[in-house]
């Protein structure tokens, strides 16, 4: 089994030279945070003069979550919070990382694991959450990186259908899918991209753990983007990534992995070791907000920044005052 970097409609190739990071990769957002407090974020004296640079990727989910992060250490009183977020792919943000141009951002464990550990040959524990994260810790050390307790909230692939045709069909689990696809083939067609259909970890491992053989004929190749809109009319189901905003708005139901086939791949907040040690308060001010980044909440998020295109600040600040953090 092999891990993804991240889902691949998520991912652009990384144009950004590293050392260009701080001006060619970020964008430059309105400051809607001018009076964060109030909330069960209490300052923390020791930021009172620190400076902390926040990064992310370039996607809506990661710029969402890099956002939540500045408004956190605004509120909890760090001097001066650098917004660093939107840099283009997944090796450049971990080396603006490790090469000091950013103290601490969001990351994935499986991403961690595979693409920045090279761990590929070590996964036996991959959908055991825990395990996976201890393992990314412990590995991650000898970088002097430090990763916060993850979140629940599990960005990875997922087998779904409309919510009205699972209900008729009476399937919720892939186990139920899997007898489908025995009985009636035709009634389980799925629509995927080319490169769920050849992976380990993508339909060959999912038929080989739940024992059961899709026909080519009921397996219908499209761009990945595409897959959200054709479930329902090209396919009953689709292979779709599991906190994607168009969950929501497309009225899908997300199947269970009920064998815990399909790799973790839980939101976790990485930071500099140096930053760690010193301002150790920073993991207990992150550990309560990423406690609240489930699946759902995620899905619910990323739907109000990529679907009904509310700014991704608005949106974190938003959810931040909902959940008391602020106000």
């Amino acid at each position: 089994m092999t891990f993804r970097a991240r889902p691949a409609s998520a991912l652009v190739a990384g144009v950004c030279i590293v050392g260009l990071l701080a001006s060619a990769c970020t964008i430059k957002k309105k400051d809607n945070t001018k009076d964060l407090g109030g909330g069960s974020i209490k300052k923390i004296s020791a930021l009172k003069d620190a400076t902390i640079r926040v990064g992310s990727k370039e996607f809506d989910e990661e710029i969402l979550l890099g956002d939540i992060a500045i408004d956190v250490l605004k509120a909890a009183g760090a001097k001066k919070v650098v917004d660093k977020t939107n840099i283009q792919g997944s090796t450049n943000v971990r080396q603006a990382l490790t090469s000091n141009q950013i103290d601490l951002y969001w990351d994935y464990t499986g991403t961690v694991w595979i693409t920045y550990l090279k761990k590929s040959g070590s996964v036996s524990f991959a959908a055991d959450q825990e395990k996976l994260f201890e393992a990314v810790k412990a590995a991650d050390k000898a970088n002097h990186v430090v990763w916060v307790d993850p979140a629940p909230g599990s960005d990875t692939y997922a087998i779904a259908a409309k919510t009205d045709e699972a209900k008729k069909l009476n399937i919720s689990t892939i186990s139920e899918y899997a007898a489908l696809a025995k009985k009636n083939p035709s009634d389980a067609s799925l629509c995927t991209d080319s490169e769920f259909q050849s992976r380990d970890d993508g339909l060959p491992g999912v038929e080989k753990k739940y024992g059961f053989t899709l026909p080519t004929g009921n397996v219908k190749l499209m761009q990945s983007a595409s897959v959200y809109t054709s479930v329902g009319k090209s396919c009953n189901f689709g292979v779709i990534f599991s906190t994607d905003g168009r969950i929501k708005s497309e009225n899908l139901q997300v199947l269970d992995d009920d064998k815990k086939f399909f790799p973790k791949y839980n939101i976790v907040l990485g930071m500099r070791e140096n930053i760690d040690q010193k301002y150790p308060q920073l993991a207990g001010l992150f550990k309560p907000v990423a406690d609240k980044l489930t699946n759902e909440t995620m899905v619910e998020l990323n739907k109000k920044v990529s679907t009904d295109g509310t700014d991704a600040a608005k949106v974190a600040q938003d959810w931040l005052k909902q959940e008391g953090f602020v106000s």
